[in-house]
């Protein structure tokens, strides 16, 4: 089935997930919004981020997608199952996947979760993790410092180090062996976050284990593409930006960005 995957985000951030789904499914089209005049999501109100979020989920509806993937861990955690319950495509979201990719590896069932405000205070990442060990011990670090940084393009810039190891200020009395990147905009700035924590511990994002499920579900339903993926990517602020930074993240030359306008659910 040619139509398109679509994923929602409140920024660039999604761009990880999106990246692993390209990687994994070469032959499926992606359809992307990020939201990134009203991002981040993780300092506003549960209700603000769940109408944003049904805002670009009706939106991509309308472009005739097969499946939605909320690459938003606060979009998640606040609005997965009202948007399960009322679409007719599968809709799957960050947490789960994550989750599972932290108790697949962690040694200790002791696992660091670094994310947004939003999504520390929702209790989403706790909650997966004990449905699937009660002997886990997490380990929650709000990083509100991250999104800002990554949505700028400054994530490659000299201060990114020193903002990332600040951040993690918190976790140096802490115990644990695993950490799941509770953001996925926290990935691009990976390779800081792995210098600030040292060898011994394993830093994890849901994106491989979110790319999984949509292979997973799309091949069950008999609706895996096979024909030339023509992406589209929809921004709510600066076309430029996101351009720059989608067309470094995701290493394509020719990146289709549009503005997009997004309307209210009311």
């Amino acid at each position: 089935m040619e139509a398109p995957i679509g994923v929602i985000d409140s920024g660039v951030g999604g761009l990880t997930v999106a990246k692993e789904i390209m990687r994994l499914l070469p032959n499926e089209t992606i359809y992307y919004i990020g939201d990134t005049a009203r991002c981040p999501y993780g300092p506003r109100p549960r209700h603000e981020v769940r109408n944003f979020t049904w805002q670009m989920a009706k939106a991509l509806e309308k472009k005739g997608i097969k499946l939605l993937v909320i690459a938003c861990n606060t979009a998640t955690a606040v609005a997965l199952n009202s948007l399960q319950k009322y679409f007719s495509v599968p809709v799957i979201g960050v947490v789960n996947p994550g989750a599972r990719a932290a108790i697949k590896h962690t040694k200790r069932h002791e696992i660091a979760v670094l994310a947004t405000q939003g999504t520390i205070e929702s209790g989403a990442y706790e909650e997966a993790i004990a449905s699937l060990s009660s002997s886990a011990h997490v380990v929650p670090l709000a990083c509100p410092t991250f999104v800002p940084l990554v949505e700028s393009g400054e994530y490659k810039s000299t201060m990114a180090a020193r903002i990332v190891a600040a951040g993690l200020q918190p976790l140096k009395q802490a115990s644990f062996d695993t950490v799941i990147l509770g953001c996925t905009h926290y990935p691009i700035l990976q390779s800081y976050i792995e210098k600030t924590l040292g060898k011994q511990v394993t830093v994890l994002s849901s994106a491989e284990e979110t790319a999984k499920d949509v292979q997973g579900i799309l091949a069950q339903r008999g609706e895996l593409a096979t024909g030339n993926p023509q992406h589209k990517f929809y921004a709510t602020g600066s076309v430029p930006i996101f351009k720059d930074i989608a067309t470094d993240w995701l290493a394509l030359s020719n990146v289709a960005v549009e503005r997009i306008q997004l309307t209210s659910n009311d």
